[in-house]
């Protein structure tokens, strides 16, 4: 192999300063938190940002075990002996990947990892990643042999946020040929993942089978490819912020007008739809389910209450749902479930020893002593059950008034569709006493002379259902 000779377009600790100068604002002021595989790739960043330390520099470096390799822990070790040589303060960090049904092992392991990352990353501190040109190349063309849309033809952007600070990518104009030689001149150890070279894998076919016959013809296709995803990502900043227009339109509360939706022409309805599906933090559906969403869904009778329902390829178990109720559209996801769409668990409270229950969701339901709240607590058993709607469920809500559907009271309030399935259902002795925080039977409402008082709160999980 040549040698690559340092220049000032050249791989090294000028260019790294000059990159990172551009990419992270206030460098070299700012907290990196570098993720080194102790592939060769990260060993020249490493290097080469340890080398280029400027003062004011907060540098790191992190190292995940996934514990998946024979060679795990040595490759540990081996992170650690490098962090050592070149003066950098490393953690190492043992993750467990969970592989759900139909989820692929690399892909599992990623997610893993970056939840990870996200975890450890401070405020306003940036993580480096090594990902090269080459990795770009390779992701785009598996983006497109996929059909993918812009986001994934746009591939890795060079900046984008992670946990509390924000994911870097510094070496996406710069070939992993040059690093390697970089850090042969500078006689550091790397570590070889044997498993890059089982074909197997569709990223490792593709590198060893595919793309040395497309460079030996194409000698500049990856940065053709990327300067191609780069267009890529501008055209989709465009449709991003036309979404976000026509979101502005739509939104109602958490949910989107069907009226708005069906006076967009059917390519911005689907744009809207991916930007709002994205925003709330959920998986996209495919494009199948997406023209369900964007038509038969949307014209539908507005009585008919329809949805669509899609999983992830990560995570099988998941259900995502837009549904539709009258003129709004709504969001849902739900792990295993009963056929209601309710969580399948009941749980038991006993409320006297802990005044808090934790509900599956992450939510919390509360019955604390209040001096006029509605609860007569001498009414109530020691141990309550949690449950979730099966459909037929009646209250007593007034004093000598008829017994309530409660499907009728939740429509009659407005209660989202989304929220309809998780709104925890309190029993006493197997007889429906409470329904979260927002109806009370009239078995258990406090006369004027209880004497014991409470009060129940419904705290729902951060960003409302699961």
């Amino acid at each position: 192999m040549g040698r690559v000779i340092a220049g000032a377009g050249s791989f090294g600790p000028e260019w790294l300063r000059e990159r990172l100068t551009r990419l992270l604002p206030g460098f070299p002021d700012v907290a990196i938190c570098l993720a080194l595989s102790g592939g060769v790739d990260s060993t020249a960043l490493l290097a080469a940002l340890a080398q280029a330390r400027p003062e004011g520099l907060r540098l790191r470096a992190v190292h995940v075990n996934h514990g998946l390799h024979p060679n795990a822990a040595r490759w540990s070790a081996h992170c650690r002996k490098l962090a050592r040589r070149l003066g950098v303060p490393l953690k190492v960090l043992a993750v467990k990947v969970a592989r759900e049904r139909g989820a692929s092992l690399e892909e599992a392991a990623r997610i893993a990892r970056y939840r990870c990352f996200a975890e450890q990353l401070h405020g306003g501190e940036a993580l480096l990643t090594a990902h090269t040109q080459d990795d770009q190349l390779e992701t785009v063309l598996l983006q497109l042999f996929r059909g993918s849309g812009l986001p994934g033809l746009a591939a890795m952007p060079a900046a984008a946020p992670l946990g509390a600070g924000k994911l870097v990518r510094p070496l996406l104009a710069r070939a992993r040929v040059e690093l390697e030689a970089w850090v042969r001149a500078r006689e550091l150890a790397w570590i070889e993942d044997d498993t890059n070279l089982d074909e197997r894998f569709d990223r490792n076919y593709l590198r060893r089978r595919v793309l040395p016959a497309v460079r030996e013809r194409w000698p500049g296709v990856a940065a053709a490819v990327a300067r191609s995803a780069r267009h890529a990502a501008e055209a989709q900043g465009l449709l991003a912020a036309l979404a976000r227009a026509d979101l502005e339109r739509a939104s109602d509360g958490a949910s989107l007008s069907v009226k708005s939706l069906r006076a967009l022409p059917p390519d911005r309805r689907r744009n809207v739809l991916r930007s709002w599906i994205a925003a709330s933090g959920r998986a996209p559906p495919d494009a199948r389910r997406l023209e369900e969403i964007a038509g038969p869904l949307i014209d539908a009778r507005a009585d008919a209450n329809p949805r669509v329902e899609w999983s992830t390829e990560a995570a099988t178990t998941r259900r995502i749902a837009v549904m539709r109720h009258a003129d709004l559209l709504s969001l849902t996801e739900r792990g295993p479930v009963l056929d209601s769409g309710a969580p399948a668990a009941q749980l038991a409270w006993e409320w006297r020893r802990s005044a808090r229950c934790a509900l599956p969701d992450g939510g919390t339901l509360e019955l604390t002593p209040e001096r006029h709240g509605p609860i007569d607590l001498e009414k109530l058993p020691p141990r309550l059950a949690v449950t979730w709607r099966r459909g037929g469920e009646r209250l007593r809500v007034r004093r000598g008034g008829p017994r309530r559907a409660l499907k009728s009271l939740l429509r009659e309030a407005h209660v989202p569709p989304a929220e309809r399935a998780h709104l925890p259902l309190i029993l006493a002795d197997g007889a429906l006493i409470a329904a979260a925080d927002l109806w009370i039977d009239e078995s258990v409402r406090a006369p004027p002379a209880a004497r014991r008082r409470g009060r129940l709160l419904w705290r729902k999980p951060t960003g409302g259902p699961p």
